[in-house]
């Protein structure tokens, strides 16, 4: 089992803990009382530092329910923390805009975690041609 340093930035938040206890995804909950404004950006405080373990990185993305619940999305859609933000003072936030007038209340879960290994090292071998099939190009399955 891998072990993760945590700070607790905030005593008001609940601690970290699994999703129901069976999923492999972590709530992050807010650290302040936010009120945003429609069109308004904000990076809002989650309360945490953390130290990944080596060879991982933290995907963060919004549950399912914050933009019917908070009417906020997350400006970068999905967050990556690698494990270069480990310092003492590197509070994980989420970059969200509001599409409407919102209230968001310390200790609700706006988005959650989890952590992955790290893309292994790569090297790109230059071609004139691949010899995959032609899907029709972008945004398309290639199906009529």
């Amino acid at each position: 089992m891998e072990k993760i340093q945590i700070r607790y930035i905030s005593d008001q938040i609940e601690p970290l803990d699994y999703i129901a206890g069976v999923s492999d995804w972590i709530d992050l909950r807010v650290a302040e009382e936010v009120e945003m404004k429609a069109g308004e950006f904000r990076l809002i405080r989650l309360g945490v530092a953390m130290k990944l373990p080596d060879g991982y990185e933290a995907h963060i993305v919004p549950r399912s329910s914050t933009y019917k619940n908070f009417g906020i999305i997350q400006t970068n859609h999905m967050g990556v923390i690698d494990k270069s933000y480990c310092g003492n003072d590197d509070e994980w936030m989420f970059p969200a805009l509001a599409v409407r007038d919102t209230k968001i209340c310390v200790n609700d879960r706006i988005c959650q975690f989890r952590i992955m290994r790290n893309q292994p090292a790569i090297q790109f071998e230059p071609v004139e041609r691949l010899d995959g099939e032609n899907r029709g190009g972008f945004g398309t399955t290639g199906i009529s």
